[in-house]
Formats: structure tokens, sequence, C-alpha cells
């Protein structure tokens, strides 16, 4: 298994389906390194620590990061499964934006962004970074939202560790296409 479809593995286990492997998560999404390797073994899947450190490292986007021990690995967002990962709501910028796909517009502009499958919507500092989201699934659609509006009226935005915007929604109300 190379290191990218390594990577998504990861994705699948510690934000979605960790029991696909054995492997149980803490209430805030942690899970035991030492269990996570023995885990991906059983599974037909024998790394050792410095491939999951040189993963981790490489990863595009910093999806994964360790806690201060290193011995406690968990995704950073993203999750399906119910975990609280301990964000405090931050002051956000006056402007985020999020990329999608022409598909999905119609819908989006009538109802707003909402979380699907995830506890958080996603958004994006800059437009380069929410053109190459939206570019994942075809021709982006960059959308802007006006942060400095939800949050005067109460909408909190939390930051992750790797720089991704999170908000539980995103009323239409606050959405342009850019």
């Amino acid at each position: 298994m190379d290191d990218v479809r390594l990577s998504k593995f990861l994705s699948l286990v510690l934000r979605h389906k960790p029991q696909k492997i054995g492997l149980t998560l803490d209430e805030e999404g942690w899970a035991d390194v030492e269990e996570l390797l023995a885990a991906m073994a059983r599974d037909g899947k024998v790394i050792n620590r410095a491939r999951l450190d040189r993963v981790v490292a490489n990863n595009d986007k910093q999806r994964y990061g360790f806690d201060e021990t290193g011995t406690k690995i968990r995704a950073r967002q993203g999750h399906s499964l119910k975990v609280d990962l301990k964000f405090t709501a931050v002051a956000a910028p006056p402007v985020l934006w999020h990329g999608t796909v022409d598909r999905f517009l119609r819908p989006i502009l009538a109802e707003g962004l909402k979380p699907g499958g995830r506890q958080h919507v996603h958004l994006s500092a800059d437009t380069e970074t929410a053109r190459a989201v939206g570019a994942r699934r075809g021709k982006p659609v960059i959308l802007k939202i006006d942060a400095a509006a939800m949050q005067a009226v109460g909408h909190d935005f939390f930051l992750s560790d790797n720089g991704v915007w999170l908000i539980a929604a995103v009323p239409p109300e606050f959405l342009s296409q850019e």
C-alpha cells in the first residue's frame, strides 16, 4: 500500500469507521498509536511507527495529528463519528470561502451549506484553497461566506490545527457565488 492509499485508509478509520479494524477512539477522537498499528496489522496492513510518522508529516492537507506525548493520533476534523475535538470558538476573518461544483450549487444557494454526514462545514481562508477543494469533484465553483455578518448574529467559527475553518452550517443568506 503506497502512502496516499495509507493516508486514505487512516482517514477512514480515524474519521468514520474505526470498528472496521477493531479500533476504538476515545470521546475526543484519539486512538492509541500502538493499538492503531496492531489493529492495522490484524487487518493485513502492517506498517511501523516510522512509516506512520512519515505519512502524517507528509499528508498534503495535514489531516492527522499526534498528541503532545506522541502516543495518540487523531484526525484533525472531518469526522462522521460523534467526537468532541474540544474546539474553542474564535474570530474568523470577515470573509471565508467554500469550493464546490456546479451540480451542488442550486441546493446550496437555496438551503445553505450543511455538514452532510460530518460534524462541521469546512471553509477556506482563501480562494485558491477553496478552488482546489472544489476541483476534486469537477470544475470548481467558489462560494463567498460573509463570516463577519454570521459572527455578528452569533454563529461560532472554529479553526482546526491545519488551518481549516469549521462551522455547524452556513445559512443561504450569508452565501454568494464568487
